[in-house]
Formats: structure tokens, C-alpha cells, sequence
């Protein structure tokens, strides 16, 4: 509910009476490979209100830590007793279960500890999914330092292919790269018309890029004025004043 850019935007209202987290919860219901659904938020008190559409509609959940939000990853699972984790974000309302699926037999059928589809970006900006396992989770947990590492989640898995046996998985048709999440109010026309002309359950990534094709006006409410790092390049500097200030204090 805190976003910076566009605060609740998770509640807001995307088509009819479904909210941007309705569309979150529906699409991931379709998933084969997914046994939990679990919300994670935070402890703060606007939250409450996340907590409260979990209890409404029988999911699980847990409150952890606003800023360290691999810390909360790291404690829900313990609590959850997890043993495999996919992470997927709550601003995406058009996650593919099919592509979902997809990243999750990867993962499952080879010794890796750490698979997604976002490590060289070939899928469109929302349909993002990360699977890894507890141990790996655990050594992020205990060894990652940086704000950017803390906050993104993943980072230090990433960047770690020495430590970690990575996977990307890469779609093999070349589309373009729409940003199919929602970071600011501008993005609302744009995901509200595609909610509204797709009727079928669950909404797979093509159906969407097949709307385009039909329908390419749907394409002039597209924000493509958003800065796509803007979030991680604001804790790369973190990452800097804490070098700083590490290097200060070991003087």
C-alpha cells in the first residue's frame, strides 16, 4: 500500500469490481505447479488493509520487514516451512500461469538453485517469475549486505553465478517489451483496456499481445515515459552511502 509512486495502487479497481491484486490472486489460481499462495507484507499499519483482503478471501499471509524485504522473504518462508519459494510481484496483474508453470518445471527438473525469466529480458515487464530454493534463500539471507540486495530480493542471487547455478528462461519469438505492470496512475487506462476487452480466464501473455495486433489504439495509452530502473537505481545509491559509511567506520 506504500508505494512511492503510486500509493494503494494494488487496491485499486482494474475492471468491474476486481481490484489489481483480484487479478494477481485469480491468475495464480490457475497455476498447476503452485500448492501456497502467500501474501507477504509488511508490519506497518497501512497494510492492515492487505492483511484484511487476505483473511476475506481465505489466503495466507505474513508481515515482515517494509525496506528488508528479503529479510521478510526469508522469515515467511521459515514460518511456511517452504522449501521451494516463487516470487512473483503484486503490481503484475497479468501473470501467465502457463509461463508460470514453465519456470517452476525448470526449475524442478534440473539442479539449479535459482531460475526466472527476467536475467536477459525477453518476456514483456510483469510477467516476471523467480524460483529458488530455502537453501539458497538462506545463504542470500545470511551473506547479502547491500540495500539493493536487501530490498530487490534477487539481486544477489543474480549476481552470484559462481555461488549459484542460475537459469534464465528465454522465449524464443521476438515481441516487443511492454511494461505490463502497474508503477503509476498514468498505467491505469492502459491495463484497465486490456482487463476489458479480454474476457477469457486465465489472460495468457499472448492473448494480450494478440489484442495489440487487433486493436492497436489500446497501444497509444501506453506509459512509455517510465524510467524501468528507477526503483533499483535509487538503492544502488543507498548501496554507495552504505560502502561510504562502511569504509568511514572501518578508519
Amino acid at each position: 500500500m506504500g508505494s512511492n509512486r503510486f500509493p494503494g495502487k494494488v487496491m485499486v479497481k482494474l475492471h468491474e469490481e476486481n481490484k489489481v491484486l483480484d487479478y494477481v490472486v485469480n491468475q495464480l489460481r490457475f497455476c498447476k505447479s503452485i500448492k501456497n499462495l502467500i501474501i507477504a507484507t509488511t508490519y506497518l499499519e497501512q497494510d492492515d488493509a492487505i492483511v484484511e483482503y487476505a483473511k476475506e478471501n481465505n489466503l495466507e499471509y505474513f508481515r515482515g520487514e517494509p525496506l528488508d524485504v528479503l529479510d521478510r522473504y526469508y522469515k515467511c518462508a521459515k514460518e511456511f516451512s517452504l522449501e521451494t519459494i516463487v516470487r512473483m510481484n503484486s503490481d503484475a496483474p497479468f501473470l501467465d500461469p502457463v509461463l508460470v508453470d514453465e519456470t517452476v518445471n525448470k526449475f524442478q527438473e534440473n539442479d539449479f538453485d535459482f531460475v526466472s525469466n527476467n536475467l536477459t529480458r525477453t518476456y514483456p515487464i510483469g510477467i516476471d517469475t523467480e524460483v529458488f530454493s530455502f537453501n539458497t534463500l538462506e545463504k542470500a539471507w545470511k551473506e547479502a549486505k547491500l540495500p539493493s540486495e536487501r530490498e530487490h530480493v534477487t539481486p544477489f542471487m543474480k549476481k552470484n553465478n559462481k555461488m549459484f547455478k542460475i537459469y534464465n528462461l528465454e522465449n524464443s519469438e521476438n515481441i516487443p517489451i511492454y511494461r505490463l505492470t502497474i508503477d503509476r496512475r498514468e498505467d491505469l487506462e492502459f491495463l484497465k483496456s486490456i482487463a476489458a476487452n479480454i474476457k477469457k480466464k486465465p489472460i495468457l501473455m499472448n492473448d494480450i499481445y494478440q489484442l495489440f495486433a487487433q486493436k492497436p489504439a489500446i497501444l497509444e495509452l501506453y506509459n512509455d515515459k517510465m524510467n524501468l530502473t528507477e526503483g533499483y537505481n535509487k538503492s544502488l545509491k543507498e548501496d554507495e552511502e552504505f560502502l561510504k559509511k562502511l569504509s568511514s567506520e572501518e578508519r
